[in-house]
């Protein structure tokens, strides 16, 4: 098997396993009771969330740990509707994941007016867009770090700039970034900030929510005194652990990881080009580093999808198939993409483990299956 779909999720990597293996077999105590064993646990996730913070720019005591970036994104979304003035609105882009654009619809029935900022060709929010539909009425902003469809990164700091100047808390959903690209979360001036393990080769199950010190925290869910009063629920202490060894890793490593990325998705594309196969390529110039959302004229991106899983290469669509009708995906409707190209597209995200070889693999079977389709 050729496994091309990270954007997704990632193979989890083995010194995360096994720093997660002793607390669910041996040091399995509940963090939240006061005798020794449990103390274990305690330590463990306290020394965790200071090494996630550190991969951050964060302090420890502004990372939530949560069950992932769905969770996060919902909470980050209702502490921005909680602070909500009585005639005031939300503030996301037509691009954001399900997570939010869900989140928001549902506010949306409760009388929270929420605008939606439109995008470039290159599914890039312009801030001077921002700054034409924010106003002092505006609560909340929250624009994605980096599209998990085509990998486009937004200007964040200057969307956040342009928040905090009318008043309004600045959340970025950066689940497809984290352990990507570097991040500072005080350098780009966010409020609160995503992110979910299973994207940076830690465990399924488990992300987090940064949450700038100073902005009152609402809790999300009604239960215990977990996270400081606000995230109730018993910790997950072995996948806590398996997250920062995880991310910890892939900071350490972000420079060479990069320059992998971008040396095979060079030569994917190059080896198109020179099958002389013909297509179009998404999003912006600066994106996620193996994030290669390509769309093929007049092809159906679900049947290639399919072709290439008969062979064990593993992609993503960017339209999802019904018995009835091939739905768009709604960024690529966004970005404006001609019809008789974005019925193609497919999303090939590379990870760490992906070898040339492979690349040259994925490329080589792509042009086969447009060529036969040619030859029917």
């Amino acid at each position: 098997m050729i496994y091309a779909d990270n954007a997704a999720t990632t193979k989890l990597d083995i010194d995360a396993f096994e720093a997660m293996k002793p607390f669910l077999l041996e040091n399995y105590g509940n963090a939240s009771q006061p005798y020794s064993f449990g103390v274990k646990a305690k330590r463990a996730i306290s020394e965790a969330r200071k090494t996630i913070a550190e991969c951050i720019g964060a302090e420890p005591e502004e990372i939530y740990f949560t069950s992932g970036g769905t969770e996060s994104d919902n909470w980050a979304i209702k502490v921005g509707s909680k602070v909500a003035k009585s005639d005031g609105n939300i503030i996301t882009s037509q691009i954001e994941h399900h997570a939010i654009l869900n989140a928001c619809a549902t506010l949306e029935k409760t009388g929270i007016e929420v605008k939606y900022l439109p995008v470039t060709h290159e599914a890039v929010v312009l801030p001077e867009i921002l700054g034409q539909m924010i106003s002092e009425r505006t609560s909340l902003v929250s624009v994605m770090m980096a599209n998990n469809e085509v990998g486009s990164i937004q200007p964040v700091k200057e969307l956040a700039d342009i928040a905090h100047n009318n008043g309004a808390l600045f959340h970025t959903d950066a689940v497809q970034a984290v352990g990507h690209i570097e991040i500072d979360v005080k350098a780009l001036g966010v409020d609160m900030l995503s992110a979910s393990a299973h994207k940076f080769n830690g465990p399924k199950g488990i992300g987090l929510l940064y949450i700038k010190k100073g902005i009152n925290v609402k809790p999300f869910m009604d239960g215990g005194a977990q996270e400081r009063g606000v995230r109730a629920g018993t910790e997950n202490v072995a996948s806590i652990i398996g997250m920062a060894v995880a991310l910890e890793k892939n900071c350490k490593k972000i420079v060479h990881f990069k320059n992998k990325m971008n040396d095979l998705e060079k030569l994917l594309l190059l080896k198109l080009d020179n099958l002389n196969v013909k297509y179009f390529r998404n999003g912006a110039l600066n994106h996620i580093p193996g994030n290669i959302s390509l769309s093929f004229e007049n092809f159906d991106g679900e049947v290639m999808l399919h072709r290439l899983d008969l062979t064990g290469i593993c992609i993503s669509t960017g339209s999802a198939c019904d018995s009835v009708n091939t739905r768009i995906s709604h960024v690529i409707k966004a970005m404006g993409l001609p019809d008789e190209y974005a019925k193609g597209t497919v999303r090939i995200s590379l990870g760490r483990d992906n070898t040339q070889k492979e690349v040259r693999i994925i490329a080589e079977t792509i042009t086969d299956v447009l060529k036969k389709q040619i030859m029917r």
